[in-house]
């Protein structure tokens, strides 16, 4: 492990850099490795952002979007092109080289061929970098990509572009700055960017209001038929089977939120929500949190996941929706005894 400033002295010459985010990223993931491109370019480097796969439609807006490279399994050869010409390669918003699927072997086959970068703010880091900028308490890989610039100092070359890369991702990994994350340098974070004369109203409607008819329609199906509560348990989950996503034609960030409303009822301090995965032989689970329980340990421990405190996924191959819930009630009511 090196110093960060080495890693200054090293990037002083122009680099080309590749910058992967984790699987199916978000607004965090994306804007962040995308706002971290941005950046680098300013000091003449070649950076290109390969994401494991593609993201939700209303990310789109993002400056460089039509830039990022998507890994394609039919044509692994464009991926490995460019990780065997990179210098240097930053992992954004994850710590664990599993979190990038196919990806993953090309990442960790440079390891001492490449100098390797990771910003992250998840448990569950693996050792594979050779740089780290690894926060759990930061409220977003966002937060951090700030403050690697700050490290370089260079927050003065932070632009409109840039901001609204980095203030997707605050907004979207602190819910819109109500999770117990955020800390005083967070909000710090945000008015600095703001102070680049960013529209932050404008990165917020981009995001929140900018639902298709189909998926506002989904929303009002499942708040009313897959939504239930076990009020002994202070918990609340939704399921989402592949036969809903067919009706409703989900695309990629259409369940994205849909967790957090049974979390908003009066009296619930544990959510999930349980999505069929497309070969309907397993379950991908998002959980949530109110408080002192930990759904990360509740993942890592049950569900071959992991995450924050309050905020943790996971997946389970080979059982159907009904198995995954009752496999999730037999263990609340075990670790809530």
């Amino acid at each position: 492990m090196h110093n960060f400033s080495t890693l200054k002295e090293f990037l002083e010459e122009p680099r080309k850099v590749v910058i992967i985010p984790h699987t199916k990223p978000d607004a965090d993931a994306i804007g962040s490795a995308l706002g971290l491109s941005w950046y680098l370019r300013k000091d003449e480097h070649i950076t290109t952002v390969l994401s494991p796969n593609d993201y939700p439609s209303f990310l789109h807006w993002m400056p460089g979007h039509e830039e990022v490279v998507i890994y394609d399994k039919e044509k692994p050869e464009i991926a490995e092109t460019i990780i065997e010409e990179a210098d240097v390669i930053v992992c954004v918003d994850f710590s664990s080289l599993n979190r990038i699927e196919e990806l993953g072997p090309l990442v960790r086959n440079s390891i001492s061929k490449k100098t390797i970068v990771m910003i992250d703010h998840h448990r569950g880091k693996e050792e594979f970098a050779d740089y780290e900028l690894w926060d759990i308490d930061a409220a977003a890989a966002a937060q951090l990509i700030y403050e690697f610039i700050d490290l370089d100092e260079g927050i003065q070359k932070i632009d409109q572009r840039i901001a609204a890369c980095l203030y997707a991702g605050l907004i979207t990994d602190t819910g819109s700055f109500k999770f117990p994350s955020v800390s005083s340098r967070t909000l710090r974070i945000a008015a600095s960017l703001k102070d680049t004369g960013l529209d932050t109203a404008r990165i917020y409607n981009l995001i929140y209001d900018n639902n298709t008819e189909t998926r506002l329609r989904f929303l009002g199906y499942a708040l009313g038929e897959n939504l239930t509560f076990w009020p002994e348990l202070n918990t609340g989950f939704f399921t989402v089977s592949q036969d809903d996503r067919d009706r409703f034609n989900l695309q990629s960030g259409d369940t994205e939120g849909l967790v957090n409303y049974a979390l908003s009822v009066n009296g619930i301090k544990i959510a999930a929500l349980f999505k069929e995965k497309d070969e309907r032989d397993g379950i991908k689970v998002s959980f949530r949190s109110i408080g002192d329980f930990s759904v990360a340990d509740l993942s890592a421990e049950h569900f071959n996941g992991g995450g924050h405190k309050n905020a943790a996924g996971g997946r389970i191959d080979g059982i159907t929706i009904d198995e995954a819930v009752a496999k999730f009630k037999k263990v609340l009511q075990e670790k809530l005894k």
